[in-house]
Order: structure tokens, then C-alpha cells, then sequence
């Protein structure tokens, strides 16, 4: 891992597709992706192939905006409020669940794969069983409405390393961090800079949190979304980040990106040593960006060839696959 160079970034392969993609999940070990589409469809694809052909492998009512490997499962949610197990190795659907009463925004799994996390607009995180489908805890802390009296949206969540917390982050820039064993709050922030209230042009907010990641030791949290924005009808700020030492509810860092990175982190992950992370997401554009967190320094940021939704990190870190607009791509970097 020692021999990743994250200025070395360059991309190795790309796929175009028709469609946006709003989510990835990468089976371990290997080059196999899921993801998930705006056709309301999840795909399976093996991207070490030479033409890689993506396989349908189960189908929602609408947009598909969250996946997650956990243990033998790919499980996928999306806008019609369902969670749908599918088994990874004969792709046949094992379990679909009525899980939340509005669109799901994310979900992630938790270190093992025992537990995944959904979060919804109906403001509501569950941490669920995942192989019984039980739901385990039903975590509430976040308002339905915004400042301004219009409906929020809960956006992101994460697990930390130990999976002893996850953390949940809305609209408004509010960020509640959870003991997963007992469902109980264990600390809650404020990153209000990624909110948006536009009282002259639409009389609309826009922005909110979009990531979250703790740090490999757990004591840092990063927030990932976009900067203030004056005029919502064309939010061109640079994407930003906020970073807390979330026991001690402290702020320790405010980062905005390059000038010329428009838009917002749609997903953040951690180097496992601790010795970067990487965001991506975009705006009218793509981005990509390398933050080194213990000396407080961006290492690389560039341009990606498409929005980006979705990230994953190969065991080595020197591969990232990624999917968004029209793309499905993988990125090297290697000294």
C-alpha cells in the first residue's frame, strides 16, 4: 500500500453506458462490480475482462441509489423504498423488503457484513440484520423540514472501522454519530456550511451533506457535500469538506477544492493506514481529489471524465473503480 501515489492517477479502462449511475459495490478480491442504475435495474459486471458485458441482476420500481456487499449478499435500495437481497454468487433474489416510507438515499454495510445501514427522506436510519432481514434499530434524529420550512433529505451514512458507530448526515448539515450496539446518539455536529437558502431566485435550499467517513482509528469524521451557493438555478462552488474530531465536537478542518472542481463529494474513503482519503463526486463535471489528513494537505486533485456517484477501493489502494453519468471506469494509481 506503501507504493500507491495518488499524482499518478490515471484511468486504465472505461465503459459507456446509456444510463446514470448512482451506486457502486465491488466484490472483494476481485475486479467484479455492482451497480446500481436510473433504469431501476442493478448490474453485475467482471471489469478484467477484455469487453466487459453487464448483467442485470435485480430490478426496482425506480432509480436504484444505494448497494452494498455484505457477507453473500449484493443489496440493493432505491426511490421505491425497497431493499432487495440478491445472492452474489447464483444472482438470484433471495428478500425484498417494504424498508422505509420515502426514497432511499444510501446504504452501507458494516465491517463484517453482519449489519447494513439504509437511510431515507423520510429522515429515518435502520440498521438491519442481513441475514435474516431483521430490523435491528430504528435510529431518529434528524428534523423532516429544513431551516426554512421545506423538506429535508437524509443523505449519507457511514460505519466506522470497528463498526461500533455509524453516522448519519442531512440536507440541513446536521450529523447525529450512533452506537450501533445500542442505537443510542453518542455525539451530534453541526457542518452548516453545506447548506444552501436561496431567498431571491427559487426560494429553495440545495446542498446538504452527501458523505461521510470516519478515519481508520475512529477519531475523525470527514462531511463531504458543496460550498455556499448564491444562486441555486447554477450552484458552480467548488465541492467541500469538513472535518471533526467528533468526540470532542470540534471542527479541525474546512477544505474547499480546486477552483475549477464544481459541484459536490458524492462518496469519501479512507487509505486503511490512514494516509489519504479520497473523494469524488461532481457537479455539471466530474472531480476527484486526495486529502492527507495527518498533514493536513490536499495531495492531488483533477477533473474526472464523467459526475461520479460511487467509489470503491481495491485491498492494495492502487485501483479505484468508480460509476456515474453515462460511465462505469477504473483508475490506477502507482508509482
Amino acid at each position: 500500500m506503501a507504493s500507491t501515489d495518488p499524482t499518478k492517477l490515471k484511468v486504465v479502462k472505461q465503459l459507456s453506458r446509456p444510463d446514470i449511475l448512482f451506486c457502486l459495490a465491488r466484490v472483494p478480491g476481485t475486479s467484479q462490480v455492482f451497480f446500481g442504475s436510473s433504469d431501476a435495474k442493478v448490474y453485475g459486471v467482471d471489469l478484467s475482462l477484455e469487453k466487459p458485458e453487464p448483467q442485470a441482476v435485480a430490478e426496482h420500481e425506480s432509480y436504484v441509489t444505494g448497494l452494498a456487499l455484505a457477507g453473500n449478499y449484493v443489496i440493493s435500495g432505491g426511490y421505491d423504498c425497497r431493499l432487495i437481497w440478491t445472492a452474489v454468487e447464483n444472482r438470484e433474489q433471495v428478500r425484498s423488503i417494504d424498508a422505509h416510507q420515502s426514497r432511499i438515499r444510501q446504504i452501507v454495510a458494516a465491517p463484517g457484513g453482519q449489519i447494513i445501514a439504509s437511510v431515507a427522506d423520510d429522515m429515518v436510519c435502520r440498521l438491519w440484520d442481513v441475514e435474516s432481514g431483521k430490523l435491528l434499530h430504528e435510529l431518529r434524529g434528524h428534523e423532516a423540514m429544513t431551516p426554512h420550512h421545506y423538506p429535508s433529505m437524509l443523505y449519507a451514512c457511514a460505519f466506522s472501522a470497528d463498526g461500533s458507530y455509524v453516522a448519519t448526515g442531512d440536507k440541513a448539515g446536521h450529523v447525529v454519530v450512533w452506537e450501533v450496539a445500542s442505537g443510542k446518539q453518542a455525539a451530534t455536529l453541526e457542518a452548516a456550511g453545506m447548506y444552501t437558502w436561496d431567498p431571491n431566485h427559487r426560494r429553495h435550499s440545495i446542498g446538504g451533506i452527501r458523505s461521510l467517513a470516519f478515519s481508520p482509528d475512529g477519531t475523525r469524521l470527514v462531511v463531504g457535500g458543496m460550498g455556499t451557493v448564491s444562486n441555486i438555478d447554477h450552484p458552480d462552488v467548488p465541492a467541500r469538506l469538513e472535518i471533526f474530531d467528533w468526540r470532542q465536537g470540534q471542527r479541525t478542518h474546512e477544505i474547499a477544492a480546486d477552483g475549477k472542481l464544481k459541484g459536490m463529494i458524492q462518496q469519501l474513503v479512507f487509505h486503511p493506514g490512514g494516509d489519504w482519503f479520497v473523494g469524488a463526486g461532481g457537479g455539471y463535471g466530474g472531480m476527484i481529489l486526495f486529502y492527507d489528513l495527518t498533514g493536513s494537505k490536499m495531495i492531488f486533485q483533477d477533473a474526472a471524465p464523467m459526475h461520479v456517484h460511487g467509489i470503491a477501493v481495491n485491498e492494495t489502494c492502487d485501483t479505484i473503480y468508480a460509476a456515474g453519468h453515462n460511465k462505469v471506469l477504473i483508475w490506477e494509481l502507482k508509482v
